[in-house]
């Protein structure tokens, strides 16, 4: 499946969730569980009141740095069903992405049972001669026929408890305000003696109480696993988790000094259901929140598991892909539904998940370490794909995935090893399979960057590198002094992590002549942090000399994308251009044709010009743009470079299309993430606007198939100033 193709399957069915319902409410609903009802309390009773608020800050901060992560990196991508599972394929690619999918797959299955465990404990706190096999059961069956019903129809559940949970907290302000806070602040114990736990009591630390705690602030991808029937995924996730997660962060702040104010060290430690006990109708409205809020962690974990599991399936990830991946016509995974019901219903047989419930977690947590691992590589990188619409520093990232690592080993090294031996034997595994990515990612970039020796591996990878592209010109080299009129801008175009290779064509019998100073110009372009290096060949024709240099990109490394050639000053029979540039095509190369202007030059390097043809009659916009991706990419690079404003230039013969042409151009701009560049539309011959568009530095023009040097001049002298003349190549996309 081309990448064109998995933009528009990988949904897989209707797409109808917003923000609210589909991101925010059950991001909170998850983040607010057990915990807060049943250890809150705990927690501020053995590290006082400064040390609970730090635990709840420490656990939140790695929480919201994976949130910001999460949420920039989407807005980055075209994010496919599986949330994270997605994420991290689209950087690292489908082996990366299986191998954290699968335990993730796992862990939010076993989930729902463990969420239906604690659903259990508190339905017993009423009525503690059920049976809890049979409370288990009914819980699960209620789940399951809600989640196999629709999405929707869970989330329509969901509302309902959110109001229960929402009443729960009014209770507790309603204590608040009537008297439950019966000490004043200066009578907190601020740090605590850490006591440890009922009966016994036989003390424990600091980091012990975090481990407690920490599994609280988890549950942030609730939302993500919906990316794909969310209706705008790039503006929902980060909207609705970092919503949710900052709305939890105050209510677990506020809970914390409402209990340390309301109850002694010692009736905190010995007593779980504090919270019950202190707030006004606690043992109905707190215990109703608490059975709300664990149900709708469950209902969260059946809804969003199976999403995972299908996403998996559609990229032949796991056995039986074919059957898993199937979604009905109402867009629900149901095939995926029944292995994932079959999976918590085989763990609630168990009868206990005490064992393992922390390898759960472990897996969380491995998932926002990669999330943070993905962004802060892609931000390291620079690549010119990534370009978020929500940039973060690269310390966010950085410190996120430090943060889960050192979690991690707080809560339980020893299954935080096994966690992460699994994820390890599953990547070797899924690399040996060969997988298929339906897209490009960022490894080959990421191997380059990383040493010389991983030049292996590049090549090892799927060819369509599209998100990893960075211009690699080949630049025809005859005389070496006429290349310093381009040097400057050959520079432009490829810095920072682009690369240049100098072809010198030098005639039969001058053998070594070029060496020399193809060597200094590359040692300048190095220099100048490009990184060039060149070959020379023998050749009496310069065409055939060119045309010989293309063939020779085949095993080069990197390989050239970008074949770079000069406008000559006066007619050069030497050179046939059209000769070139078709050979370029030959090898999927693009042409890049550079017409200086010879008064202006460059001007100010301050506006570009990119210039779109009509397009009538189709102005339909998907991933195939044309002849328009190396202009734009070009122009992002330079305008990068040169800290240049950007224009969309169009003129269209009829005024009927105007509205079409602008509606074009808006979406382009929202695809390609060019939010502040200008558009210019005018009804007008094409030529007859040239010459009264807005000056630019740089006019970026689409090559015609056969390229006629007359009408470049004209062009040149029609707009007064350089231009550049592209065609692509087919392997680059301004839309990864």
């Amino acid at each position: 499946m081309s990448s064109r193709e998995q933009s528009k399957s990988s949904a897989g069915g209707p797409q109808n969730f917003g923000t609210f319902s589909g991101v925010y409410v059950p991001t909170l609903l998850t983040v607010l569980g057990v915990i807060m009802y049943l250890r809150l309390g705990w927690v501020v009773g053995n590290a006082g009141l400064l040390g609970g608020i730090i635990i709840i800050s420490l656990a939140f901060f790695i929480t919201a740095a994976t949130g910001l992560a999460m949420a920039s990196f989407t807005t980055n991508i075209r994010i496919g069903a599986g949330g994270a599972y997605s994420i991290i394929s689209q950087s690292l690619g489908l082996e990366a992405g299986g191998s954290v999918g699968i335990p993730l797959f796992l862990a939010q299955a076993l989930a729902i049972t463990l969420y239906i465990f604690g659903f259990r404990e508190g339905w017993q706190f009423l009525f503690p001669d059920h049976p809890a096999l049979l409370v288990d059961l009914v819980a699960f069956a209620l789940v399951v026929g809600i989640a196999y019903k629709s999405a929707e129809a869970a989330f329509k559940i969901q509302y309902i408890i959110l109001g229960v949970v929402a009443l729960s907290l009014i209770s507790v302000g309603i204590a608040a305000a009537t008297g439950s806070m019966q000490y004043e602040l200066g009578e907190v114990r601020l740090w605590g003696d850490f006591a440890g736990e009922p009966p016994l009591f036989v003390g424990t630390s600091f980091w012990v109480v975090f481990a407690v705690f920490f599994p609280a602030a988890t549950g942030i991808m609730a939302g993500l696993n919906l990316s794909g029937d969310l209706d705008n995924p790039r503006r929902s996730i980060p909207i609705g988790t970092m919503a949710a997660i900052g709305t939890a962060f105050v209510v677990y702040i506020a809970l914390a000094i409402w209990i340390a104010l309301s109850a002694t060290p010692d009736e905190l430690v010995s007593n779980y259901t504090i919270m019950l006990d202190r707030a006004w109708l606690g043992h109905y409205f707190v215990l109703a929140g608490l059975l709300g809020a664990t149900f709708s962690s469950a209902l969260a974990s059946m809804v969003g598991a199976p999403r995972i599991l299908q996403a998996l399936g559609n990229h032949n990830v796991v056995p039986h892909s074919q059957w898993l991946s199937t979604r009905r016509a109402d867009g629900e995974p149901r095939n995926a539904l029944i292995v994932t019901a079959g999976i918590a219903f085989a763990a609630i047989m168990l009868r206990d998940l005490n064992t393992i419930a922390p390898l759960i977690t472990m897996f969380f947590l491995i998932t926002y370490m990669m999330i943070n691992l993905v962004v802060y590589f892609e931000q390291s990188l620079d690549l010119v794909s990534f370009r978020p619409l929500l940039r973060i520093p690269k310390l966010v990232s950085f410190f996120g995935m430090i943060g889960c690592i050192f979690a991690m080993f707080i809560v339980n090294p020893i299954f935080s090893l096994v966690a992460l031996a699994m994820v390890l034997g599953a990547y070797v595994l899924m690399a040996r399979r060969s997988l298929d990515a339906p897209y490009g990612d960022v490894r080959s970039g990421m191997f380059v960057s990383i040493a010389e020796w991983a030049a292996k591996r590049v090549w090892d990878l799927p060819e369509a590198q599209e998100r990893a592209w960075k211009p690699n010109l080949m630049v025809a080299v005859r005389d070496p002094e006429a290349l310093r009129g381009s040097f400057l801008f050959l520079q432009d175009l490829a810095y920072p992590k682009g690369s240049i290779k100098l072809v010198g064509i030098q005639a039969s019998g001058q053998s070594g002549e070029l060496h020399e100073p193809l060597e200094s110009l590359a040692n300048d372009f190095r220099d100048r942090g490009v990184f060039a290096n060149w070959i020379a060949i023998e050749n009496d024709d310069l065409t055939q000399g060119l045309c010989a240099g293309i063939q020779t990109a085949r095993g080069a490394f990197p390989r050239p994308n970008i074949v770079f050639l000069r406008m000559p000053e006066e007619f050069d029979e030497h050179l046939d251009y059209e000769r070139v540039v078709d050979m370029a095509d030959e090898e999927q190369l693009g042409s890049l044709l550079f017409a200086p202007h010879s008064k202006a030059g460059l001007g100010r390097r301050r506006f570009v010009n990119i210039w779109i043809r009509d397009r009538s009659p189709d102005w339909s916009i998907s991933m195939d743009i044309g002849n328009l991706d190396l202009s734009l990419l070009l122009a992002l690079k330079l305008s990068r470079n040169w800290k240049a404003s950007l224009r969309i230039v169009m003129a269209v013969e009829d005024e009927e299309d105007l509205p079409r042409a602008r509606q074009f151009v808006d979406d382009l701009r929202t695809l390609a993430r060019l939010p502040n560049t200008e558009a210019i539309i005018e009804c007008a011959p094409f030529h007859e606007f040239a010459a009264q568009a807005p000056q630019a530095d740089l006019n970026i023009f689409g090559m015609d198939e056969h390229p006629d040097l007359r009408n470049v001049r004209v062009l040149v002298q029609t707009t007064g100033a350089s231009c550049i003349f592209v065609r692509d190549s087919g392997k680059e996309s301004a839309l990864a």
